[in-house]
Parts: structure tokens; C-alpha cells; sequence
């Protein structure tokens, strides 16, 4: 039976033969000595951290309306993770489409439970907020993005979720037009959040 032989790089040799199979299914290895590897392959960049390690994202369908001049939640949008290590990070997107066409600013708030995270320091009257947005529309609606990188440091589930405050007039709405009239004109949009844990 052939074999291949393996040279060291500098002494020694190792034959690689072909496993003989008997006649009743019992595999046979061929005897040997020598050392076929000194040491384990790790690929660093496999190893590596920053993996995307899972996903779960809600979208919202239907409207909402507020006229609160404080923030409140947006029923529908919100989401739930659990990371499977207190190191991973957690990256949350959203893209909400809002309509004010009272010409009023409007905040934004990002949650993780009952924390605000990713807001700006409150000074004075100043309000924080994750982000602000001028939504004035007559007819449709005007998406608005963000995304945020968590650090919950837990293993229990994490919610994430948006709110929504108005600086005066409204209502303020998601998903729809000032209207919302029944013409083809105008149209009902969706919104999303959506969270990935990453590896550390």
C-alpha cells in the first residue's frame, strides 16, 4: 500500500497510509509515531470580537397620536433582547415617520426599561433627549433614523423602546399623515426598532 511521507522542516518524517477497513465494518488506523502538528491553528480573526450574535427587530404598522409636551411611550414600538454574555454590546437602530403640522420641534427619548440612554445633558430649562426633529408636513410623513451602541452589562432580557414628547400644538403623529384622510394621495408608512447583540 502507497503512503505519502511528510518531511519535517528539520529532521524526521512522518507516512500517512490509507485506513484499511476490515471485512466486518471495523475501521482500522494505521500505527505510527511522529508529530503531525506542534501546536493548535487559531484563526485570530474568527476568534476576534465585534460578531454579530443575534437580531430581533419590531416594526410598527399602525398610528399613533400624542399631543404630550411630555415624553411618552410609542405603543408597538418597542423590542426585547436577552444577551448571552454580560460583555456583549447591544447596537439599536429605529426609523420612525413622524408628522407634526403644527410646526413644533419634536424629542425623542431611547429607553433601555425605564433608562434613558444616548441623551444629551439636561442644562437648565434645556430638555434632554436622544435627538430632536422639526416634522412639519402637510401631506405624508417624514422618516427620522438613529442608532445607538448599549452596554446593559446583563444576561437579562433587555427592552428598548421609543418616546415621544411635542413642544406645543399637535397631535403629533407616527405612521400617518395630519389628515389621514381616505385618498390614495395619502399614504400609512411603518416604523422600526431593531436590536443586535454583538460579541466583545
Amino acid at each position: 500500500m502507497s503512503a505519502i511521507r511528510l518531511r519535517g522542516a528539520t529532521s524526521g518524517t512522518t507516512d500517512v497510509v490509507a485506513a484499511a477497513i476490515a471485512g466486518d465494518g471495523v475501521l482500522t488506523l494505521p500505527s505510527g509515531t511522529g508529530t503531525l502538528a506542534t501546536q493548535a491553528f487559531v484563526n485570530t480573526a474568527v476568534a476576534a470580537g465585534g460578531k454579530v450574535l443575534q437580531v430581533v427587530s419590531t416594526t410598527k404598522t399602525d398610528t399613533f397620536s400624542t399631543s404630550s409636551t411630555s415624553f411618552v411611550d410609542v405603543t408597538g414600538l418597542t423590542v426585547s433582547i436577552t444577551p448571552a454574555a454580560t460583555s456583549s454590546k447591544v447596537l439599536v437602530f429605529f426609523d420612525i415617520s413622524l408628522n407634526n403640522n403644527d410646526n413644533f420641534v419634536t424629542g425623542l427619548q431611547l429607553l433601555r426599561g425605564a433608562t434613558a440612554i444616548g441623551g444629551g445633558t439636561a442644562v437648565g430649562s434645556r430638555t434632554s433627549a436622544f435627538t430632536a426633529f422639526y416634522t412639519a408636513t402637510n401631506g405624508g410623513t417624514i422618516p427620522n433614523a438613529g442608532n445607538f451602541l448599549d452596554s446593559p452589562a446583563s444576561t437579562s432580557a433587555q427592552t428598548y423602546k421609543i418616546q415621544l414628547r411635542i413642544g406645543g400644538g399637535g397631535p403629533l403623529r407616527v405612521n400617518t399623515s395630519n389628515t389621514d384622510a381616505d385618498i390614495a394621495g395619502l399614504y400609512r408608512t411603518s416604523s422600526t426598532i431593531t436590536v443586535m447583540e454583538i460579541s466583545a
